[in-house]
């Protein structure tokens, strides 16, 4: 661990690598990796490789290994994955869900096959960094080379720019129109993507997820100004979180012939993702996505949506992300029509149709999620506490920056007709 590292820097469980993780095993795995069984780890650094705030769903270290084989000495900067070994709310929410199953699939099956699809039609993106292991059985562990060394980092301490977004969603439209091409054409091969949120019973059973929508509707109450928006959130307080559950498994549970329907990230957020900018002159360069533990098939809205309230800067929210979604979706069209998609195209009117009809989603993300990521973003409160302490939870609603964004949501779904036929 670095000298100047300190809880308030790093997640608890990171900040001490456990006993396996030792210069034994990552002998094993580079040895493995390099194809070279006389391979000596001569040296092993371990730090955290996060962010407190950046995640939830693992704990990663990032170590930096130095070797000898026979054509020389070494050094590997690697990271690594593994799930909550200690005993606590964080390893019962994530117990018995398929997150390294899903992710080992998405490296080792899925991203192999759509790079594959957009090389054949003339498109060198890269969706992803290679896993050089994985495992789930003894424990569940994935270890990737390390971006940070080639020039990639995580946007924290500033807003993230209009073209760094516009760069985002360009990647993500390629790897949905992709996606929409397999599912058309080999139905089985995507099948077994079918774990989102949803699927993680123990956090949707969370007072995190269960409370949010009574903790909105009491925010509503003691806010003068936003108070006569109470009378439709009161109506909906029970029904809400079925009905988003019902958005998020539409695509196995009530397939809508008009509907969009995509290979989805599911946690499609800011901290998720890593830019490499030039050295000398600052330009983006790229973008690349990490994180794909619940990618899982679903409307398309799945990452639309979340990437309005966990994505998107504030102005950009206030209009629901208008013009970052219609560049996606001319990026989806083009894409589509370059890989050889053969169904009947889809239409920007048709997507933001199909947003709309998924109001349920937006209006718990607004209630439940927003609020915690903007008092994590501004540093105002810490993750650990606003997912276990009720009371810090609750803290999270009254803070000037989330009224502001309320104001602005609430007023842009009334002039859309979000209200009329709850």
């Amino acid at each position: 661990m670095p000298d100047n590292a300190t809880d308030t820097e790093f997640n608890a469980d990171e900040l001490e690598a456990p006993s396996w993780l030792n210069a034994q095993f990552i002998q094993k795995v580079l040895s493995e990796s390099e194809k070279s069984p006389e391979l000596v780890v001569t040296d092993l650094k371990i730090t955290p490789a996060s962010a407190q705030g950046d995640h939830y769903a693992s704990v990663m270290f990032r170590t930096t290994a130095e070797y000898t084989t026979s054509k020389g000495t070494f050094t590997k900067p690697l990271i690594l994955k593994t799930m909550p070994e200690a005993e606590g709310h964080k390893k019962d929410m994530l117990s018995e869900s398929h997150l390294f199953s899903t992710e080992i699939g998405m490296y080792t099956k899925v991203l192999p096959e759509f790079e594959r699809i957009l090389r054949k039609a003339g498109d060198n993106t890269k969706l992803y960094v290679p896993c050089i292991y994985h495992s789930l059985e003894p424990r569940q562990v994935m270890i990737f080379e390390d971006l940070v060394p080639q020039g990639y980092s995580v946007i924290r301490g500033r807003p993230v720019t209009e073209e760094e977004l516009s760069f985002v969603f360009t990647k993500l439209a390629k790897w949905h129109a992709v996606s929409m091409k397999v599912m058309n054409e080999q139905p089985e091969f995507l099948k077994e993507f079918k774990y989102g949120l949803i699927e993680m019973p123990t956090l949707m059973k969370d007072p995190m997820v269960t409370t949010g929508m009574a903790n909105f509707v009491n925010f509503l109450d003691k806010t003068p100004e936003l108070s006569k928006y109470k009378p439709y959130f009161e109506k909906i307080k029970d029904s809400c979180l079925d009905k988003m559950a019902n958005v998020m498994t539409e695509y196995r549970t009530n397939f809508q012939p008009d509907g969009y329907y995509v290979l989805c990230h599911g946690d499609f957020h800011l901290r998720n993702m890593m830019f490499r900018h030039n050295k000398d002159t600052a330009a983006y360069e790229d973008v690349m996505l990490v994180d794909f533990q619940i990618c899982n098939l679903s409307p398309i809205t799945v990452d639309l949506t979340y990437s309005i309230y966990m994505l998107m800067e504030p102005q950009q929210r206030w209009d629901l992300g208008k013009d970052l979604i219609n560049h996606y979706f001319s990026v989806l069209e083009e894409t589509l029509k370059k890989v050889g998609y053969k169904p009947k195209m889809p239409t920007q009117a048709g997507l933001w149709e199909q947003i709309r009809r998924h109001k349920y989603y937006d209006f718990f993300l607004m209630a439940t999620f927003l609020p915690m990521m903007l008092a994590i973003k501004q540093n105002a409160l810490k993750m650990h506490d606003i997912i276990q302490v009720p009371e810090t939870r609750e803290k999270s609603y009254f803070f000037d920056f989330y009224v502001e964004d309320i104001k602005h949501l609430l007023r842009k779904f009334e002039e859309l007709g979000y209200f009329k036929d709850l």
